[in-house]
């Protein structure tokens, strides 16, 4: 009973506790979890978060500890998460919405990165081309900029292929959005990238995040004052960013 107890408290916590101050937490149309450094909407229906959302600071992009390579079944969500059992020879990668290499300041940070709830089906070509320079970039940006918010995540549809027992869904697409600043220094980019190979530049996968909300049905900053969110959120302005990591 006490432990029992115990889960139950541990589960509370872990849904309406979060550490990381302000940070600016999508709509959900999902269960919402908060771990220690990121927070998710996962959806059972396709046994994916449809967004992941977390702050990153130049001091958590100094790596101290190793990659843990420990995927395992998230015991926090609810109905149950993907497993790895899942992803047996289905020739895709277990990929990273919220990448492991963010996580690198923290073990407790770093071991939560390889829940399975935080994973999608990724074809190989581009969870280890495209999207993960995509990922290098976005650090860049947070070493550069001092924060940045970012909100991550798969495009989830009506009549994906899927894979595993669990019918976990195989996107065609993910997005990733960053915001940076304060008040009316704020700026925003977004990215929307197809799931395969690409050597394409990431400035050709820029669009504004209005395009995203139309395919996700998401409302992503609602804390932000209505004029500001429709300005940030509309525009496409790459003149203030780079897409190239030296």
């Amino acid at each position: 009973m006490k432990n029992l107890f115990l889960l139950v408290l541990s589960l509370l916590f872990i849904n309406l506790g979060y550490s990381q101050d302000n940070l600016y937490l999508p709509i959900a149309n999902g269960e919402v979890i908060s771990h220690s450094n990121y927070t998710f909407s996962y959806i059972e229906t396709y046994e994916q978060a449809e967004w992941v959302a977390y702050e990153l600071t130049t001091e958590e992009t100094v790596k101290l500890v190793r990659r843990s390579n420990r995927f395992k079944s998230d015991p926090y969500v609810l109905t149950g998460s993907a497993t790895l059992k899942d992803y047996k020879s289905s020739g895709y990668d277990r990929g990273h919405l919220a990448p492991a290499a963010d996580m690198g300041f923290s073990s407790i940070a770093m071991n939560e990165s390889f829940y399975m709830s935080n994973m999608s089906p990724q074809a190989p070509s581009f969870n280890r081309g495209a999207w993960k320079k995509l990922e290098s970039l976005v650090r860049s940006y947070a070493k550069q900029y001092g924060k940045i918010y970012v909100v991550t995540g798969p495009i989830l549809t009506k009549g994906l292929p899927t894979i595993g027992n669990n019918h976990v869904a195989i996107p065609q697409y993910y997005y990733k959005i960053i915001l940076i600043g304060e008040g009316d220094n704020q700026q925003m980019i977004a990215f929307l990238l197809r799931n395969e190979k690409s050597s394409d530049s990431l400035s050709k996968f820029v669009v504004n995040t209005d395009c995203i909300e139309t395919l996700t049905g998401i409302d992503f900053f609602p804390q932000l004052p209505d004029d500001l969110e429709e300005k940030l959120e509309s525009g496409i302005d790459k003149s203030n960013w780079y897409f190239k990591v030296n």
